[in-house]
């Protein structure tokens, strides 16, 4: 065999034995290999990795020169992620950035000498993927948002929003990590408002038809729907779902962005460049366990008037003047 055949058999070895999440990057000598594991598609993550990459280039680390981001997607099938992390680990990686806590535990799972960064996650105590927030310990850090809090001012907003609401429907994925804390804090919540709200389960974007008919026979008058990944990243569907059954929904920021009514969380945005600090000072030398979890500090609140004009409603004027966006 001549050399040129050797070369190209030897490449096609290579890319047979990829894995299948995406082709491993090479780092070169020095460089620092990062693994970053998606727990929905490229596609869905794209502006959150657009904002991790801009925080590494502020603090000097060019992707290519500098760092090697090896990428794993799990497209919203989260039992492939515990497989995703262990390539991740089988590549050596320096450092695994995700979110979520289902991101989270599938990291820690995988690894409990690689650092994880956490962009964005849920009570990472109570669930036991670190000690406390001040001093997480072992090799999970990061930020959190408190999503219990965040859920119960979105019912208290949808209220003082539409008064006239008295029953709604909460969607939520049972699938999440997080599923039954939400749904008490919920129901508790909905007590204080004397709200009727019932939960209807959605595991797959391909149940979004039956569930909101179901929602719709049953004469809910809105929708809260919950903050997890599978259903953050299809908040285009969901929102059309929603308008097509005349409901007033609220959620996460981007789902009044997608066309929902009213959208109030975290700027996912700004957690993951602020995800690159924690990678900065990791690749430095600090230990995971040392670096306090950081809470999420910048809020949005996006009120969706041409949603509300389409489905002849008025928003209090009292939620639109503490609006960050308004959408005519």
């Amino acid at each position: 065999m001549n050399s040129r055949r050797r070369i190209l058999v030897a490449l096609l070895a290579d890319a047979l034995a990829a894995p299948l999440g995406g082709f491993a990057q090479t780092p070169a000598p020095g460089m620092h290999r990062i693994g970053f594991l998606g727990i929905t598609s490229a596609a869905d993550t794209e502006t959150r990795l657009d904002a991790l990459r801009a925080g590494l280039r502020d603090l000097g680390y060019a992707e290519g020169k500098d760092i090697a981001i090896d990428y794993r997607f799990a497209d919203g099938k989260y039992e492939r992620l515990g497989e995703l992390a262990a390539e991740l680990v089988r590549l050596k990686v320096d450092i695994i950035v995700t979110y979520s806590n289902i991101g989270a535990r599938a990291a820690k799972q995988a690894t409990a000498t690689i650092p994880i960064v956490v962009a964005t996650s849920a009570d990472l105590v109570s669930k036991g993927l670190v000690n406390s927030l001040a001093r997480p310990g072992g090799n999970v850090t990061g930020s959190s948002i408190f999503t219990l809090e965040l859920g119960q001012k979105r019912l208290e907003m949808l209220k003082e929003a539409l008064p006239r609401i008295k029953r709604a429907a909460y969607l939520m994925n049972p699938g999440s990590d997080v599923a039954e804390a939400n749904l008490r804090s919920i129901l508790l919540a909905a007590k204080a408002l004397k709200l009727e709200v019932q939960p209807f389960e959605v595991r797959s974007p391909d149940q979004f038809d039956s569930t909101f008919a179901a929602v719709s026979a049953q004469h809910f008058t809105a929708v809260l729907i919950q903050e997890e990944p599978m259903l953050v990243s299809n908040a285009k569907s969901a929102a059309n779902h929603a308008a097509s059954y005349r409901l007033p929904s609220i959620g996460y920021a981007t789902l009044a962005e997608a066309g929902g009514l009213i959208g109030y969380g975290a700027s996912y945005t700004d957690m993951f460049r602020r995800s690159a600090v924690f990678v900065d000072k990791i690749l430095k030398g600090a230990k995971p366990g040392e670096l306090p979890i950081e809470q999420a500090m910048t809020f949005e609140l996006v009120i969706n008037l041409k949603t509300a004009k389409a489905l002849g409603l008025t928003i209090a004027q009292s939620v639109i003047a503490r609006a960050d966006k308004v959408i005519e």
